[in-house]
């Protein structure tokens, strides 16, 4: 049973465990449950406890951050779209880092970002829309990074100087700011794999495990190692099917 309300010890842990984490505005407290949300991010959590040793509980109501959190949902009642448990502490402080990474990074925080930042600029010259594209890619690029949680998916990659935020559906072939703005649209691969899927010479299968174009050397495939295969989501594999029609060389000399 979650204790409510919450006693002093349960309220200041959840008050420090969503502080350090991002989730700094409090509000309130309903049937045990302390809610926080964050100025960066969009979505609220909520945070309760049976007892000062445990098991602690969350709950969140971002559809985006339920979807690819990859821990059990526990049958409970409680505010938001799904709720979750956690034997120790030291486990929230575990999973809080990725929702807030998640939260940053899923479609609509990007692109809401980006109409903020370009609102005001002109866009009439070719310099100047490179400018705007420039910034939406920015943008991009700093949200695959959370996505990703800093590497590459391939290699295991960590050095941001070698990573590099790969669309699947290239920037001009996209048909709206969502879809070049989409994590879902991208993979942060380092600077080797990345001009490789960019000119098509590698592509993925829907289980994440790469595709060697014909046209590749045996040199070069032998300079693309790589670790482990890519975890997908279903709007990755859509777009990778786009990518593996239209990109990807299939044939030798093409």
């Amino acid at each position: 049973m979650i204790e409510a309300p919450q006693p002093f010890i349960i309220r200041q842990e959840c008050d420090k465990v969503a502080f350090q984490n991002g989730f700094r505005r409090k509000l309130g407290e309903c049937g045990g449950w302390a809610g926080f949300s964050s100025t960066t991010v969009p979505g609220t959590i909520h945070l309760a406890a049976a007892g000062a040793q445990g098991p602690w509980f969350l709950a969140l109501d971002h559809a985006g951050v339920v979807e690819e959190l990859d821990i059990p949902v526990v049958d409970m009642l409680g505010p938001g779209l799904a709720r979750y448990a956690c034997e120790t502490l030291g486990q929230v402080y575990t999973v809080l880092p990725r929702i807030y990474q998640l939260a940053a990074s899923l479609p609509d925080a990007p692109l809401q970002e980006f109409k903020t930042k370009v609102k005001n600029l002109p866009k009439t010259t070719e310099a100047e829309r490179l400018i705007v594209q420039r910034i939406g890619q920015d943008i991009f690029r700093s949200g695959l990074i959370d996505y990703w949680q800093g590497q590459c998916p391939l290699t295991g990659i960590t050095d941001t100087a070698l990573l590099r935020a790969s669309h699947i559906v290239p920037w001009k072939d996209c048909t709206s700011d969502a879809e070049r703005l989409d994590v879902h649209n991208g993979l942060l691969l380092s600077a080797l794999w990345d001009a490789a899927f960019d000119r098509g010479l590698v592509t993925f299968d829907d289980e994440g495990q790469p595709q060697f174009s014909p046209s590749l050397s045996d040199s070069a495939r032998a300079e693309l190692r790589w670790q482990d295969p890519i975890p997908l989501t279903d709007k990755h594999r859509k777009r990778l099917t786009w990518h593996r029609t239209n990109l990807f060389v299939s044939q030798a000399g093409a």
